[in-house]
């Protein structure tokens, strides 16, 4: 009966028995400052300095790509590659293979130096000793004009020596000028055979005031005065006195 007594009136009059409540501490009477808003801002922060640097490095990227694009495109950025490779090339070594390609291509151009080029005309200069015959050929050998110190009026051992030569060559040149034979050569070859008076004779006349319409055509000179190796026996030395 007085337990009911006493829980009654404990409902009636709670501030009757206070000291006999359960009393709670000071700390667990306060409230708990709640951190949820703090933990989504923190996230939230870090979230947008996440996408900051995201953008930034897009950013950063496409201004890389149209810089380079810009500076390929560029003439400037052009020569410079060109002259890299150049330098790249030539910095290499040449290589076997190479040099033989070369040795092979230059006896070729020696064997056929004109594979690339049209023929040339031909005009053989034969410098005897008693005489001296100019002729000119077509490339395929047929003779266009041939003369010689008999043609200008010398006999016999007047035909011989240093000055019929000379006008020989002079004559022949102004008729290579007269008949148009310099309008269809392209090039010319000089074609020298023997060791006469005559030899010398043309050289002063090709580069005199009379050659000014020859030697610009001069493409090769070559020496054709047979050597003997060998054969039949020679003639006896002629012995004047």
């Amino acid at each position: 009966m007085k337990a009911q007594f006493a829980s009654l009136l404990t409902k009636a009059l709670p501030s009757a028995c206070q000291r006999c409540q359960f009393r709670l501490s000071p700390f667990q009477m306060m409230r708990a400052f709640s951190s949820s808003r703090q933990m989504n801002d923190s996230r939230n922060s870090a979230s947008r300095e996440r996408a900051l640097e995201l953008e930034r490095q897009i950013l950063d990227t496409r201004k890389s790509q149209q810089s380079q694009q810009s500076e390929d495109s560029s003439p400037l950025a052009a020569i410079t590659r060109m002259m890299q490779a150049e330098k790249a090339r030539t910095s290499q070594p040449v290589s076997r293979d190479y040099s033989r390609m070369a040795e092979s291509l230059e006896a070729e151009m020696i064997k056929h130096p004109y594979a690339d080029r049209s023929p040339p005309h031909h005009l053989h200069i034969y410098a005897h000793k008693h005489n001296t015959i100019l002729t000119l050929t077509r490339p395929n050998g047929n003779p266009l004009l041939s003369m010689g110190c008999g043609h200008l009026g010398f006999r016999k051992s007047g035909r011989a020596g240093y000055d019929p030569a000379y006008q020989l060559t002079s004559h022949v040149f102004a008729k290579m000028q007269e008949r148009g034979y310099l309008l269809d050569i392209q090039r010319l070859e000089l074609v020298f055979r023997g060791f006469g008076p005559g030899r010398d004779a043309f050289i002063k006349v090709l580069l005199g005031n009379e050659g000014k319409n020859i030697r610009g055509l001069v493409a090769r000179v070559t020496d054709a005065t047979r050597i003997k190796f060998g054969g039949t026996r020679s003639r006896k030395v002629r012995r004047l006195g």
